[in-house]
C-alpha cells in the first residue's frame, strides 16, 4: 500500500500555540518522501513547511498534507481556541 498519513487525527491548540503533525509517507522504502502542507484556514491557524500548527485565531480549520508528486493526499481538523 502506498500514500501519506498524518498524525494526530485531531488537534486542538490555543491563539498562539503550537502542535506538531507528523506525516508518514508509505511504502517506507518510498525513494520521494517529500510532502507539503496547508491550512485551508490560515486566519485560524498556520502550518509550517515541517508540520508545525500555531494558532491564529480561534475557530476550525483543516491541515492537509501532500506528497510531492501531488497524488496523495491527507488531513487532520484543527481546532483554535482562545488563549
Amino acid at each position: 500500500m502506498s500514500g501519506v498519513s498524518l498524525t494526530p487525527a485531531t488537534v486542538s491548540v490555543k491563539v498562539g500555540e503550537t502542535a506538531a503533525l507528523t506525516a508518514t509517507v508509505s511504502p517506507e522504502d518510498a525513494t520521494d518522501k517529500v510532502v507539503s502542507y496547508a491550512s485551508s484556514k490560515t486566519s485560524v491557524a498556520t502550518v509550517s513547511s515541517s508540520g508545525v500548527v500555531t494558532g491564529v485565531s480561534a475557530g476550525s480549520t483543516i491541515i492537509s498534507v501532500t506528497t510531492h508528486d501531488g497524488s496523495k493526499t491527507a488531513s487532520t481538523a484543527v481546532t483554535v481556541t482562545a488563549a
